[in-house]
């Protein structure tokens, strides 16, 4: 079987420079030309290499170093701080990677709230009855049952994508509420005489956590000497050696996997030609419909362990306890690009926004303001060297704003720490717009037969 899905972009019948790419017959795509050597994603824009990734990830160590040095902000690059970042950039991640599963498929999915509110129920109720490992395979049951209904409305009766996915939220919503009163609040049940009510689940079991012997208290007093760069980069790696859940390691995993199945096996590069021209896919032999329902079942299961994730940390299901990070996975999804890499990036920033409100992150916050400052500053500079006249006037604007505010004050509000997550993902998104590319069909409708 020949196709012209390009294996490693996943457009249809040009590679990254506009050469024709073909695929041999076990699906592996081969593109011709000189897409990889020039360094080109589609529409000509440059992809960022691995060197070139290295080096902004220094830039960045170098960056908030600096800003320790110059605030005072010891929490900037702390391993707690870190800590608390991954446990918060985990669920984000795995609603975003369920998110990625699901529109690269070419359905939209905004049910990943609803999602994981189901995951964090089942785990909540499973949970306290047979341990944590069995509340985050209910959490991915439960999700993944979303999943289905999502797929259903979308795949098999065309419902609009949006509509379907708002539906799932609130049906979910219900649907937790309604059990948690009936399961955990009932007069004299079980659930209720071992703590729960009609708001939480009775209390589970700690998941287990893992720590490296020696490297973790190692890198524990390099931290504590503040030196430059040196005791930072302690303190970052620090997160990652000491008290991890396994759940967490497992998200890592399903990353790395995610990567390797949708784009280096002939699975992915068939699901991902759904979404990106169905009608051609189903002329070539791929059962358009089949890879559909796969992919957003899977995209449930994802954002229903990330609820279960949410739970198990807290060791109870609580009502309202996923808190919208369902939307900011989908926000994560679009800040990567819909890739993993991307994906894993985002939900790294916004987990690191989200764990401020757990320590005391108004001096952070403060602190974060004048590195934010500075590059809108160097923004504007890009700007006006590139003829963006107004855009370089708004980013100069902002930047000498918020350097008043810094200088002014020496702290910022606990309202707008909370808030500070929101706030990063709307800019964000409204900085990385220009460098977007959803697949091509994503949201659009399709029957069976169309490419006949």
């Amino acid at each position: 079987m020949s196709t012209n899905i390009t294996a490693e972009t996943g457009e249809t019948g040009k590679n990254s420079t506009g050469t024709q790419g073909k695929s041999n017959g076990n699906g592996n795509g081969k593109g011709s030309g000189k897409g990889a050597a020039g360094g080109k994603a589609a529409g000509g824009r440059r992809r960022l290499s691995y060197p070139v990734v290295l080096l902004i990830i220094a830039g960045g160590l170098v960056a908030l170093s600096l800003l320790r040095i110059v605030t005072g902000a010891d929490e900037i690059t702390s391993s707690g701080q870190y800590s608390s970042a991954l446990a918060a950039a985990v669920p984000i991640g795995l609603a975003g990677l369920g998110g990625l599963w699901s529109e690269r498929a070419g359905v939209i999915n905004i049910g990943l709230e609803g999602m994981m509110m189901l995951g964090a129920f089942g785990a909540g109720w499973m949970g306290w009855q047979h341990g944590p490992w069995m509340a985050a395979l209910a959490g991915i049951i439960g999700g993944a049952l979303g999943g289905l209904i999502h797929a259903i409305a979308t795949v098999t009766f065309g419902v609009d994508h949006i509509v379907s996915g708002v539906a799932v939220n609130i049906l979910a919503l219900g649907v937790v509420q309604f059990l948690a009163k009936l399961w955990f609040g009932a007069e004299g049940s079980a659930a209720a005489q071992a703590g729960g009510n009609d708001k939480q689940s009775p209390p589970m079991e700690d998941m287990p956590t893992f720590t490296v012997p020696g490297l973790a208290d190692g890198l524990k007093a390099v931290e504590q000497h503040h030196w430059f760069l040196v005791s930072d980069l302690a303190g970052i790696l620090g997160s990652f050696v000491s008290n991890v859940s396994w759940l967490a390691v497992l998200a890592v995993a399903l990353f790395v996997g995610s990567f390797f199945a949708l784009w280096r096996s002939s699975f992915g590069l068939r699901l991902r030609s759904c979404g990106e021209s169905p009608v051609a896919a189903e002329t070539l032999g791929v059962n358009v419909l089949r890879y559909k329902y796969a992919a957003v079942v899977v995209s449930g299961a994802l954002a229903g362990l990330g609820g279960a994730f949410l739970a198990i940390g807290v060791h109870i299901y609580q009502d309202q306890q996923t808190g919208g990070r369902g939307y900011i996975g989908l926000a994560t999804m679009i800040f990567g690009n819909w890739r993993p890499g991307g994906v894993a990036m985002g939900a790294g920033l916004f987990g690191f926004m989200d764990a401020l409100q757990l320590r005391a992150g108004g001096p952070t916050v403060h602190a974060l303001l004048l590195l934010v400052s500075v590059l809108l500053a160097a923004l504007a500079l890009w700007k006006l060297r590139k003829g963006g006249l107004i855009q370089a006037a708004i980013s100069g604007v902002i930047a000498v704003g918020l350097l008043m505010w810094y200088l002014m004050t020496d702290t910022v509000p606990l309202e707008f720490v909370e808030m500070s997550p929101y706030i990063t993902t709307l800019l964000v998104l409204s900085l990385a717009a220009q460098r977007l590319r959803p697949p091509k069909a994503i949201g659009r409708a399709y029957r069976r037969g169309q490419g006949t």
